[in-house]
């Protein structure tokens, strides 16, 4: 099997458990991964759930649509990861339920929505800034994403729900696990009075682990 074969492979497997414990329904969410020659990614109006491996997407660097099915309409969500963030190689767009509820949330810090919780959450996602509401397919929501000039691994689409790059594909799709769970804590938490990491244990983690 090649390289480009299996990443594909590796799509269609971590995109069906996604699926398959809830993350994403109906035709929701799209997953890209950098290969050597490109970006594959999951096609338009598919279903994360049933992917056939030959059918994904692959478009250049330029966004040109090489082979495959029609990419996803917001295809450009992810490549301004890749443009904005030199070492991603792969991209996760969810509808997840709790990352998509705080998203909703009129009185959550925008600039940061994802306090610090737990420390798996400040090691693969770190600060989670919630950008302003645009219309699922319009490209404007890319150039937001690119205006954060790479400063941050994961955004919340206002009223809409998470995208996350990662290293590679499991460390997106772990990413994306870990903050939609997060999430999860904060809204069942919510009505509790909460302790968070202080700033000293926040920086600990920085220095032992690094940044996402």
């Amino acid at each position: 099997m090649t390289s480009e074969e299996q990443v594909r492979a590796n799509i269609v497997r971590l995109s069906k458990s996604l699926f398959d414990r809830g993350f994403s329904v109906g035709s929701a969410g799209n997953i890209s991964c950098a290969v050597e020659d490109g970006i594959l990614i999951t096609p338009t109006n598919s279903s994360l759930g049933s992917l056939d491996a030959d059918r994904i997407s692959k478009i250049g660097r330029d966004g040109r649509h090489i082979s495959g099915d029609k990419p996803s309409k917001e295809v450009f969500l992810h490549r301004a990861f890749y443009e904005s963030r030199p070492a991603t190689g792969a991209v996760v767009h969810l509808h997840s339920t709790y990352c998509t509820a705080l998203s909703c949330l009129a009185d959550v810090d925008a600039d940061d929505c994802i306090p610090p919780l737990t420390p798996y959450v400040i090691m693969r996602v770190g600060q989670v800034p919630i950008l302003p509401y645009v219309r699922p397919g319009d490209q404007k929501a890319g150039k937001l994403i690119d205006d954060l000039g790479g400063k941050y691994a994961a955004v919340l689409l206002a009223n809409h729900g998470p995208v996350v790059a990662g290293r590679d594909l499991e460390s997106a799709v772990f990413a994306a696990e870990e903050l939609e769970e997060t999430a999860k804590l904060l809204i069942v938490l919510r009505s509790m009075k909460l302790r968070y990491l202080t700033d000293a244990q926040v920086e600990e983690l920085g220095t032992v682990f690094g940044k996402p």
